[in-house]
């Protein structure tokens, strides 16, 4: 029974699931992130663009 423990105890296989898991969705953030600001500034540079056209 103590052999389990000790197995159980120095499995470090979930932690790293959940490393990656973090490292995922901190790439996801900054990616959304980057969008939402390069979004805002080719909406700005369109409007720009068909105001001239006008």
């Amino acid at each position: 029974m103590t052999t389990v423990f000790k197995r159980f105890a120095s499995d470090e296989s979930g932690a790293t699931a959940i490393e990656y898991g973090m490292i995922a969705a901190l790439i996801a953030v900054v990616i959304i992130a980057s969008l939402k600001i390069i979004g805002t500034k080719l909406n700005a540079k369109f409007s720009t663009i068909s105001s001239q056209l006008n």
